[in-house]
């Protein structure tokens, strides 16, 4: 699966737009849930929100490919505050079948070409 934020994917058609696909999650605000330092002395807030972020990622990609896409363009991120002190971190784009134009190669997946 192609997650890319750019509008377009150079070297590749559009065979289909399957529409807005979006992966949500949410974390609690509070620290001391989390934990207000690790052992090591590193802030666990910096590694919860990468981890947050890449699971809204995934559940953004596994609804994609439900719908049958290879790619999703456009991704962006949202977050907002929710109540009782919760985040909600949201992954939205668009999912869409790409393949490569002829004679093009790249990094994408065997799944997108042609």
């Amino acid at each position: 699966m192609l997650v890319v934020t750019i509008e377009h994917v150079p070297g590749h058609r559009v065979v289909a737009i399957l529409g807005e696909v979006i992966g949500a999650t949410v974390r609690p605000d509070n620290p001391y849930l989390e934990g207000v330092k690790g052992l090591d002395g590193e802030d666990p807030h910096l590694q919860a929100i990468i981890h947050t972020r890449q699971e809204a990622v995934a559940r953004m990609m596994e609804r994609a490919r439900q719908l049958g896409a290879n790619a999703v363009v456009g991704m962006r991120f949202d977050h907002r505050t929710i109540g009782g002190g919760w985040s909600e971190i949201c992954a939205y784009g668009t999912a869409m079948v790409l393949n490569r134009r002829r004679g093009v190669r790249g990094p994408v997946g065997s799944s997108a070409s042609s």
